[in-house]
């Protein structure tokens, strides 16, 4: 089954083309990653499919159902975690995720579950300026996840986290997919897209280059190399994040 459907999206801004006629799908179940260098185009895509953001040409259809216009039916079906994580100021970790439970109507108890399940249990009396960047980023994961959606968007979750914070997140990226939950992630780091992606897109210029495996890319671009050497033999440049 297809979660998201992706068909000739397109969208600009003047003269520049952020996304340019990028076809896409996404099946149910599926880790994918959209990666690519800064200002490829990445999130602009995933704000398209998410509802948030009107594309200029194209269709997208998520879970069945059209994303644009901003689809209601979808809101509880989707979960999503944005680039800039926006918090209620002086609240605790518990008050931030109790907040936005009582937006879906999801009990406390559920709440503090995913507090729990992401690590903050302990900090679930911190506010949320108090907690290091990878805890807050978990906090937003889960806070996004709080009201048990079938498919989760990640823009860039472990983007100016440090290495070992990243691949602390990356436990719990694994284990949100292995819920049985549809994971879109975007990211740089193409390490990051080769451990946890089952598929990957690799974006650039708001173009979608190809969209396979990281195995198959690399067996077909840069045999024996890695992402970042399919990038380079794709676009005749190094990459850089």
């Amino acid at each position: 089954m297809t979660a998201i459907s992706v068909v000739g999206l397109t969208k600009a801004y003047g003269d520049l083309t952020a996304v340019d006629a990028v076809d896409l799908t996404v099946d149910v179940g599926e880790f994918v990653g959209v990666i690519g260098p800064n200002g490829a185009g990445k999130t602009t895509l995933l704000e398209m499919i998410e509802g948030l953001r009107r594309p200029d040409a194209g269709e997208i259809t998520v879970l069945g159902e059209p994303a644009w216009p901003r689809n209601r039916r979808l809101q509880p079906r989707i979960g999503v975690q944005l680039q800039a994580s926006a918090f209620f100021e002086r609240l605790t970790a518990r008050e931030q995720i109790h907040t936005f439970a009582a937006l879906y109507r999801v009990p406390a108890r559920a709440a503090d579950e995913w507090l729990e399940r992401v690590g903050l249990g302990e900090k679930a009396a911190s506010r949320v300026e108090d907690l290091s960047g990878g805890q807050a980023q978990r906090l937003s994961i889960a806070c996004a996840l709080v009201h048990d959606p079938e498919l989760v968007f990640l823009d860039e979750p472990t983007a100016a986290l440090d290495p070992q914070a990243r691949r602390n997140l990356w436990d719990l990226l694994r284990a949100i997919n292995e819920d049985g939950r549809t994971v879109v992630l975007t990211t740089h780091y193409m390490d990051e897209a080769e451990a946890l992606c089952d598929r990957v897109a690799i974006i650039d210029h708001g173009r979608l280059l190809q969209h396979d495996t990281p195995t198959a890319l690399v067996a077909a671009h840069a045999g024996g190399g890695n992402l970042e050497d399919v990038f380079l033999a794709l676009t005749g440049r190094e990459y850089r994040a």
